[in-house]
């Protein structure tokens, strides 16, 4: 178990997306992050109290998330340099980039001269199975995207609390570095070796007869050359029954990608609803989820209205807006395909 209360690493980002653990841990964990670390380069906050790693542990902090990603998922010399003074004013250290803190000599080294404890989330467990497609009773929805980072974690976090503030049970499937860190548990899907990536998500979202909901974090994009790969089996492992599609409309390109551009929003959901038809035949979209946080409240809450217009769907930044008109939709026997046959 990764020790609480957290401090929250920022770094030297100015990287708005570059945040998002950090910032996902603030808006959904609050109660247990006491602040937030940043150089004075760092254009960023959190909107917690700055502190350093010493005054951060005088205050209960008892583990440094480092809630920042890159460009391949790397410790950098600063990052490593500060982890090590983290741990030598008393705080364990967490994180979800590609690169293992276990892998980083300095940062072992400290950490078995101080007795601290470096976790990787980004390790999966071992024995996951191959999937197998069969279908299998309970109802599960899956966020996907135009692009990375386009809020289908905020998306299913805030589904997953609507539907609870309904009476209705749910649980929330997280599939990323963030979600697992706000979940406590999950799959990081993208250190899942490829013939396995179905099978894991069959595994995290199994089998329930209870009429609740599995809300399983999305990843990638079918449209992103890097990782539409990731996108694919998610989709397939899920079995959804409902798909929510999410998009950031001031994207211009695909994240990272430059020379690549956006699909259109019709484009994309239907290419989702096709894939998913492999384990589902009956999946169904229920609603589209904005970013709209560079708008302002009148640009966004038109666009949503345009949007809804435009795919006959409802649309919100459920984090802005909330999320009940897609609920409604969601939950609305009347749109509902009949049931798919169970093996």
């Amino acid at each position: 178990m990764i020790a609480t209360p957290y401090l929250l690493y920022l770094g030297h980002s100015n990287d708005e997306a570059g945040i998002k653990t950090s910032r996902g841990l603030a808006v959904f964990r609050p109660e247990i992050c006491v602040g937030e670390f940043r150089h004075d380069d760092c254009g960023l906050t959190l909107g917690l109290p700055r502190m350093d790693f010493a005054g951060a542990f005088a205050a209960g902090a008892r583990t440094l998330i480092l809630g920042v990603a890159n460009a391949g998922g790397k410790l950098g010399d600063d990052l490593v340099t500060d982890a090590v003074a983290a741990m030598e004013a008393g705080l364990d250290i967490a994180s979800g980039l590609h690169q293992r803190l276990k892998d980083e000599p300095r940062l072992v080294e400290t950490a078995r001269r101080l007795g601290r404890t470096l976790h990787d989330v980004r390790d999966p467990q071992p024995g996951i199975p191959v999937g197998n497609g069969k279908p299998r009773a309970g109802k599960r929805l899956l966020a996907v995207g135009t692009d990375c980072s386009v809020g289908k974690m905020y998306t299913t976090l805030c589904l997953a609390h609507a539907l609870a503030r309904r009476g209705i049970k749910a649980d929330f499937r997280a599939t990323g570095q963030t979600g697992i860190l706000v979940a406590g548990s999950g799959v990081p899907l993208d250190a899942v070796v490829a013939d396995f990536i179905s099978g894991a998500i069959e595994q995290l979202s199994p089998a329930r007869d209870d009429g609740g909901w599995d809300l399983i974090e999305g990843q990638g994009s079918l449209f992103h050359p890097s990782f539409a790969g990731v996108s694919t089996g998610l989709l397939h492992g899920a079995q959804p029954d409902a798909l929510v599609l999410c998009h950031d409309p001031a994207r211009r390109h695909m994240r990272g990608l430059p020379h690549f551009g956006l699909p259109g929003l019709v484009e994309c959901l239907e290419a989702n609803l096709q894939v998913a038809r492999l384990t589902n035949p009956q999946v169904r979209a229920v609603g589209v989820a904005l970013n709209t946080s560079s708008l302002s409240e009148g640009e966004a809450l038109a666009l949503c209205a345009r949007t809804a217009d435009d795919l006959c769907l409802p649309c919100s930044d459920p984090y802005r807006f909330g999320v009940e008109t897609i609920l409604d939709m969601l939950l609305d026997e009347r749109a509902i395909p009949a049931a798919k046959a169970m093996a």
